[in-house]
């Protein structure tokens, strides 16, 4: 039997996030009698994926670093664990992993692979220079959406290779149980046929918040038996909940807190909200759909490659969000649909956004980047 392929996962972090997530589920679905996977993170406080990688099989290790400044300095003890592992190829992910990744190829000449989960003109101005500056020092990038493909070559006009490969889910993992859904809604009050509007987020500017709880409190005021929840957390909970609490949502809207499991959550939803003004290709959005979820959301980024306006979803412009009320005027005043839409989302899902579909071309792509 051939050597297994050895890769190094490099990621700022472990914990809940779309680009974290896949990591874990793509893991499941690898070949791993072809791929060794190791996985190398630099925040120790989040590291909700960890046991799920080890589980996996995943290699993990935590190099503490609490900023961007110390992560830089990390470099040397990475360029040992790669020696010392035979580690043949780099795939970093997310900006600073990258530039890590980049200066490492520059030393040693290893095969860097760059997964770009985002645009970049929504970086800091800082971050987004860097990303020029230093683009061209990996070996081939690739591009969860064509919306952020788009992106790269209008603002970074690469001279290497730039593959687009879309997020997936998988099927199998995400899949509503009406138990658990069931079960959540009862140990947090909410009555059976009552209509929960949800969302699972990462605390940032960009998932505008407190807009999702302004479009949920001007349709609680029509429809006042509604609930919602707001799964996650991050920089800016405190903000967030005071906001609520400013709003007099509190008893409207629960706040759970990061979930490591959120399959319980989104069993127990009925509508899945995004009111994000900028976005990759979000990962929560495509296990949403998947657990038959209705979607409402904006046209933030590659959102607009996975929902086809009134067939598997509803869009509004990311600048009109409070457009949002009406799709959800729609459902509310015919709940029928909602599970009519639910089932076209999970539909859209398998047809084009397999975890499969997006494990197989990776594989494809891996052993073309180590030979180079």
């Amino acid at each position: 039997m051939p050597e297994k392929i050895k890769i190094l996962h490099l990621i700022k972090s472990l914990g809940r996030g779309g680009a974290e997530m896949l990591l874990q589920e793509t893991l499941k679905q690898h070949d791993n009698n072809k791929f060794e996977f190791h996985y190398i993170y630099f925040l120790p406080w989040k590291d909700q994926m960890v046991k799920g990688l080890q589980d996996a099989g995943g290699i993990v290790k935590n190099l503490p670093a609490r900023n961007n400044v110390i992560i830089a300095l990390q470099t040397g003890k990475i360029i040992r664990y790669i020696k010392s592992n035979n580690i043949q190829m780099l795939h970093c992910h997310l900006p600073w992993a990258g530039f890590v990744g980049r200066f490492i190829h520059m030393i040693t000449g290893i095969p860097v692979l760059y997964s770009e989960h985002n645009k970049q003109e929504r970086y800091h101005w800082i971050t987004k220079a860097i990303n020029k500056l230093t683009f061209n020092r990996q070996t081939k990038v690739i591009a969860v959406s064509n919306d952020v493909a788009a992106s790269i070559e209008k603002f970074i006009h690469p001279k290497i290779p730039v593959q687009t490969i879309l997020n997936g889910v998988s099927m199998e993992h995400f899949v509503r149980n009406r138990e658990a859904g069931f079960t959540t809604r009862k140990q947090n009050g909410i009555e059976q046929g009552c209509i929960l509007i949800g969302t699972i987020a990462v605390f940032r500017f960009q998932k505008r918040l407190k807009e999702w709880i302004d479009v949920f409190k001007v349709m609680q005021k029509k429809f006042p038996g509604i609930r919602g929840c707001i799964v996650g957390d991050g920089i800016l909970n405190i903000e967030i909940r005071t906001y609520l609490k400013e709003q007099g949502m509190e008893e409207a809207i629960l706040f759970p807190g990061l979930q490591t499991n959120v399959l319980p959550w989104l069993s127990a939803m009925d509508i899945f909200m995004m009111t994000s003004e900028f976005e990759g290709l979000p990962v929560a959005l495509l296990e949403a759909m998947s657990m038959e979820c209705a979607v409402v959301c904006t046209d933030a980024g590659g959102i607009k490659e996975v929902i086809r306006n009134r067939t598997d979803g509803f869009m509004v412009p990311v600048n009109d969000w409070m457009e949002l009320q009406k799709p959800l005027t729609y459902l509310l005043e015919n709940p029928a649909e909602i599970k009519v839409f639910g089932k076209k989302a999970r539909q859209r899902v398998e047809e084009a956004f397999s975890l499969k579909v997006m494990v197989a071309e990776m594989e494809a792509m891996y052993p073309g980047v180590v030979i180079k």
